[in-house]
């Protein structure tokens, strides 16, 4: 049974375990634990899987009301997760974190049977947290995360990024160029790639536009990915430039199959979530993070192992401007040599095989081996 949800950080690792499962053994009987309003609840069946819903805990951080409640709406979950377990007939629960995880983990205690954590982030959420006390083996995706027993893993790949890492090796030279063929991008221009993912970073945005005419001068191309509903100021910048910037600067909203503007890429401007330094390391991607400035700080701890091998640099959100861009991007762009060496970088640090190695996990767990 996996367990796991919410965001697109817990589904995609928790849906690549499964598919290496499968692949190894087409009689492995897989169950998924999640949410009803959680991104599983689309994803999941999709891709041919049982889902069983449990209800939604959230675990207040500091004392609220919601504390009251807590006892009960938890009591609930954990028999939820119980019977999933035992009408599938469960041998080994993994956990991927999110609100389902915590009822997973503490059913399968009750239940006696191993769970196998995995942990996404550099800094862990408090349901791994908690599953990692008693987990027969906990994988993570950053070095240092602080978890007991932690071994580093990688990050499990989504389908379309590890194909992706795959054809880069047998055919790079196809690849991109049937990327910038999809995309209408030129093929003789260097492609700088902006996302701040799918909701988007005004602060990218706003900093990279502006110097979207040096880009440009500087015989690149841009792809900016602007997040939903954001592209308008954007749009409004570039289309009052000169008619060569218009031509070279790009601008969508989102793109779907993300693994083509990665294909395209020479160069990445993007925060820090753990998916998106964890594909970019396995696709020797070098790029510009920008952590998030809010929350408990994560972002900045995923980059830092890319960052310290040489992989990419990392600037606060504050200090992003066209100054910082004109100083730092600009020069490495036009430096062939110092991108394809800090690729090189990005790349030995790089887990192209993290659904393999969580899976070994899972099975060692089943059979009872130590890890």
């Amino acid at each position: 049974m996996l367990a796991g949800g919410g965001t697109a950080g817990h589904v995609n690792p928790l849906l690549a375990v499964a598919e290496e499962l499968a692949r190894r053994d087409g009689a492995t009987r897989l169950t998924v634990l999640g949410t009803a309003t959680g991104l599983e609840a689309e994803l999941v069946p999709a891709r041919g899987l049982p889902l069983v819903l449990v209800p939604r805990v959230p675990l207040p951080r500091r004392p609220t009301p919601d504390w009251f409640r807590l006892p009960g709406r938890l009591l609930a979950a954990v028999r939820a997760a119980e019977q999933a377990i035992e009408s599938s007939g469960a041998r080994v629960v993994v956990g991927f974190g999110g609100y389902v995880a915590t009822p997973a983990y503490l059913a399968a205690r009750r239940r006696g049977i191993p769970v196998v954590v995995h942990e996404a982030n550099a800094r862990p959420g408090l349901a791994n947290r908690a599953g990692a006390r008693w987990a027969a083996a906990v994988g993570v995706t950053f070095p240092g995360t602080p978890l007991p027993r932690a071994q580093v893993v990688g990050m499990p790949l989504r389908a379309a990024i590890a194909g992706l890492v795959d054809r880069l090796v047998t055919e790079p030279a196809a690849t991109r160029s049937s990327a910038l063929v999809a995309l209408g991008l030129a093929p003789d221009r260097p492609v700088v790639l902006v996302t701040g993912g799918s909701l988007g970073a005004l602060r990218l945005n706003s900093a990279v536009a502006d110097v979207g005419g040096d880009l440009v001068a500087a015989g690149a191309q841009v792809l900016h990915l602007t997040g939903a509903g954001k592209a308008g100021p954007v749009r409004a910048f570039v289309d009052a430039q000169p008619a060569d910037v218009r031509a070279h600067y790009h601008v969508r909203e989102y793109l779907t199959e993300m693994e083509q503007a990665y294909a395209a890429a020479a160069l990445v401007v993007c925060r820090s979530g753990a998916a998106t330094v964890s594909e970019l390391a396995a696709l020797g991607l070098p790029a510009v993070y920008v952590p998030l400035p809010i929350g408990n700080g994560e972002q900045r701890l995923n980059a830092a192992p890319v960052v310290s091998a040489g992989g990419g640099l990392l600037v606060d959100d504050a200090d992003l401007t066209p100054g910082w861009l004109r100083t730092y991007l600009l020069p490495l762009l036009a430096d062939g040599v110092a991108l394809a060496t800090m690729g090189r970088a990005a790349a030995s640090v790089g887990v192209r095989d993290g659904a393999a190695r969580v899976a070994d996990l899972v099975e060692d767990a089943a059979r009872g081996v130590p890890r």
